[in-house]
């Protein structure tokens, strides 16, 4: 096959470690470093070594001799195709550089290959431009993703290439998640029954008691995560909205909607989608100027990104076999945050498409809204980390100046980073924030619920008094490690006997016992 182009640049320039002593770069990594291709390297890459043993070296996976694929272009094509998959961000740029003839006498030369035929798709689905061959006739039928190596759906076939499109997206949006040990582990079980077991063990009424503490605390963690702590209106608000999420297909009107809800009244704020730039992080005190953690995407892009969330979002939940529901989440709710359409309400946005992207599927319970929010805000290290992790590369390959109005303004095409990626560090975290949703805080709740009814059964056998009496007071017995406290002695309850007071502290003890500590939800 042709020779690469360019050389072998050192590959930290690339964004890339420098592989381990003894190995060469091999498939997308080579490709990067001989044509300095301005994609994200990959999060794991490929390099052959030099002795006949496979070892895991930080970000490489090193192969042995015998996996050398040759020195051309197209050998490190194939190779990544058959060893890595698909990675849309450094096909898109390859395929602005490498001539059509050289893929296309790669397709006549090996017409019935599967690897030929998967590229030639590719390099037509990439650039929208069809390459001077005729459709193929032989050849068996192959997917487009190894469902073995990356998340599928079922897709549908396409003569031209006798291809099997199971991507999950379209060109205007279609990120990408791996089949790591670790995802096999947390979605292998079925979560959706597991959910399903844990309501269904309980009375109806529990349920859905624990149904509206759920709901309420994650649209306030939504806003706590902001640094936000809005008035209870606001709260419900958009806890309603968050209990909508699925029942109908997304489109831009519904976003926008959610936008108006999130932001209230808005004196500063422009409403839908951005004009400008956009950026997140600090800013110098001195001058002002942005020192972005983030550059968000250009204005100019916002319409066909947006377009093909939405399609996304559809596309992955339909068909015989849909995306996994908490893999499609992560990639839509992900992929959102990252454009950072609006000027403000993104993050709450975000996680409401979590919500939206799982009713979608019919992943929850009926009534039931697992609480990513509330998770993510204890979890908020490990949150802020699967952004950076987005981010950080990302803001290295954009090009950008301050303008006078002291925002962001891009100068050069960034597209592709926002439309193509490997979401599976999102979609790792998502799966753990959701199996920590099904078997902890959902029966955790539940159980609460339980042993407070039984609390309140017992002590008010024995002193009567209002609902909103005894719901103040366990309060403070949660509040002060079972004891009611002497100021709440000599006011509110001072007519308790001092008999009462020590009999509903054992009660507290014995039927609470840890039940009894203040929610599992911060905010």
């Amino acid at each position: 096959m042709s020779g690469m182009g360019g050389h072998h640049d050192d590959p930290t320039v690339a964004g890339m470690e420098a592989p381990p002593p003894g190995a060469r770069p091999a498939g997308y990594a080579a490709l990067i470093l001989a044509h300095g291709l301005r994609a994200p390297a990959p999060d794991e890459l490929v390099a052959v070594g030099d002795r006949h043993t496979y070892r895991q070296d930080g970000r490489w996976r090193v192969l042995t001799p015998r996996y050398w694929p040759g020195d051309g272009d197209l050998d490190h094509l194939a190779f990544a195709l058959r060893h890595e998959g698909v990675d849309l961000a450094v096909l898109a740029a390859l395929f602005r550089t490498l001539p059509p003839a050289m893929v296309e006498r790669w397709v006549r030369d090996e017409p019935t290959g599967q690897h030929a035929r998967r590229a030639w798709f590719l390099y037509e689905w990439l650039t929208g431009r069809r390459l001077d061959l005729p459709d193929a006739t032989r050849g068996p039928y192959v997917g487009v993703l190894d469902p073995d190596r990356q998340f599928a759906i079922g897709g549908s076939t396409v003569s031209r290439h006798r291809v099997r499109d199971n991507l999950p997206g379209t060109p205007e949006f279609c990120p990408l998640v791996r089949c790591t040990e670790r995802l096999a582990t947390l979605l292998s079980p079925d979560l959706a029954a597991e959910a399903r077991a844990v309501v269904q063990r309980a009375a109806p009424d529990l349920v859905a008691r624990a149904a509206a503490f759920l709901l309420l605390e994650d649209s306030r963690a939504s806003y706590v995560i902001e640094g936000e702590r809005p008035g209870e209106d606001r709260l419900q608000r958009w806890g309603r909205a968050i209990g909508e999420a699925g029942r109908r297909p997304l489109d831009e009107a519904e976003l926008q909607r959610l936008q108006r809800i999130v932001i209230g009244r808005a004196r500063f704020t422009h409403l839908g989608w951005r004009r400008e730039g956009g950026f997140v992080g600090p800013r110098d005190r001195e001058t002002n100027a942005p020192l972005p953690d983030h550059v968000s995407a250009r204005a100019e892009d916002l319409p066909s990104l947006i377009r093909g969330v939405i399609a996304y979002a559809e596309r992955s939940t339909q068909g015989d076999r849909p995306l996994d529901p908490v893999v499609g989440a992560a990639a839509v709710a992900f992929g959102f945050v990252f454009i950072h359409p609006f000027e403000d309400g993104n993050g709450r946005v975000h996680r409401w498409l979590v919500h939206h992207v799982l009713g979608r599927h019919g992943f929850n319970p009926p009534g039931i809204v697992f609480p990513v929010s509330a998770v993510f805000l204890e979890r908020v290290a490990d949150y802020r980390a699967v952004l950076e992790h987005f981010s950080r590369p990302r803001l290295a390959l954009t090009d950008w100046e301050t303008t006078p109005q002291w925002n962001v303004r891009v100068r050069n095409d960034t597209r592709d980073l926002f439309r193509f990626f490997d979401a599976t560090a999102q979609a790792e975290f998502l799966a753990e924030c959701v199996v920590e949703t099904i078997r902890r805080s959902l029966p955790q709740e539940i159980d609460h619920l339980r042993r407070y009814d039984q609390a309140r059964r017992r002590i008010t056998d024995l002193v009567e008094m209002p609902d909103a009496l005894f719901d103040l007071m366990m309060g403070f017995l949660s509040q002060n490690g079972g004891r009611l406290s002497q100021r709440a002695r000599t006011r509110e309850f001072a007519r308790l006997a001092d008999e009462e007071v020590a009999t509903i502290e054992a009660v507290y003890a014995e039927v609470m016992g840890r039940a009894g500590a203040p929610g599992p939800y911060p905010g």
